[in-house]
């Protein structure tokens, strides 16, 4: 049996260098805000302890080890100042880091410490560490449901730069199911004045939406679609867009909303999605660990393109093209995936 001879990562160094503690250092910095407290000078930290509630000793130990991590300088006095390095976790950045860092580090990771009932059962282990899953958890919890939207939100446009490869052509109406905020069809149709859209997603979700469409100036060729997409999909559409949804759920569960879809595509009608899609995983590190966060936290999974399409084929769907992403940072590993009805 052939082997692969040449030396592999060192787990040691790689283990001992990014473990979790790391994460939570970044975690401190981004709850605490200090990437804001710091924006406009030293402060010693008797004072960022003062003003962050925090005790001083080890409020001062963390920014020592934030030092290392180049986050920030120490000066002299155990005084500390913001390295550009650590501006990334300001609030408002465009890539949304900090809310990142607090969503990832915060009950997300403590849902990675029951990982082996995941690994035991297949079921996530963000429902045995709390009780519920974690919809009903960010319900539950209004301050972990804004840094829930405020970090998806910040993965928003790399997404919608995907969708810009896609060409729409034929195209008078648009279906955006699960569309959230209203960003990506706001897009859209900001491209084809002569299109209309439908958002749907619930009725609190789409509510948020008018905003963001008044401000493309597309109110008026959007209509907004309370409903769960587990429930019915708006019919009418010649594409219908599933924007990083399906990820979000088993096969099972994915394929009830796709055949929710497929009820709805009238004859000629198209699905477009937007998801990643897996490749051979030595060298994609980043794709195979969102894999894994999909499955611990909500049972859901990334997928390859032999499981997209047999997914698309139970709901009665055929992959007609996969536009690929074609590497650059804006897109960030999304894809198109383009199904047609069998």
């Amino acid at each position: 049996m052939p082997t692969d001879s040449a030396p592999g990562p060192d787990l040691r160094e790689m283990y001992q260098s990014s473990g979790p503690w790391i994460g939570q250092t970044l975690y401190v910095a981004a709850h605490l805000g200090l990437a804001d407290l710091l924006a406009e000078g030293p402060l010693e930290a008797g004072e960022i302890a003062k003003a962050t509630g925090s005790d001083e000793d080890a409020l001062y130990r963390f920014c020592r080890a934030l030092t290392a991590l180049g986050v920030l300088t120490e000066l002299p006095g155990r005084s500390f100042a913001l390295k550009p390095a650590g501006k990334v976790l300001a609030s408002g950045t465009p890539d949304g880091f900090r809310d990142g860092v607090l969503l990832q580090s915060g009950a997300v990771f403590r849902a990675w410490a029951d990982v082996l009932h995941t690994v035991r059962t297949g079921r996530p282990a963000f429902d045995e560490a709390f009780g519920m899953d974690y919809f009903a958890f960010l319900e539950a919890h209004p301050d972990e449901a804004r840094v829930f939207n405020r970090a998806m939100g910040a993965t928003m446009p790399a997404a919608i730069a995907a969708l810009e490869r896609y060409p729409f052509e034929g195209c008078s109406t648009v279906v955006d199911v699960g569309g959230g905020d209203g960003r990506m069809i706001a897009s859209v149709l900001a491209r084809f004045p002569a299109m209309r859209g439908v958002l749907q997603d619930l009725p609190e979700t789409v509510r948020q939406a008018e905003d963001n469409l008044a401000r493309a100036g597309v109110t008026e060729r959007c209509v907004l679609a309370g409903e769960s997409f587990f429930d019915t999909v708006a019919p009418g559409g010649d594409v219908y867009v599933l924007s990083r949804v399906l990820h979000d759920w088993s096969d099972e569960n994915a394929l009830r909303v796709l055949r929710k879809v497929r009820a709805a595509m009238r004859p000629g009608a198209r699905l477009v999605l937007v998801e990643s899609v897996l490749r051979p995983a030595e060298g994609d590190i980043r794709s195979v660990l969102a894999d894994l966060l999909m499955l611990v936290v909500l049972g859901g999974k990334e997928r390859t393109e032999d499981e997209w399409t047999k997914l698309l084929a139970a709901a009665g769907l055929t992959i007609r093209r996969i536009l690929d992403d074609p590497g650059g940072a804006t897109t960030r590993g999304h894809s198109v995936i383009e199904a047609v009805a069998e």
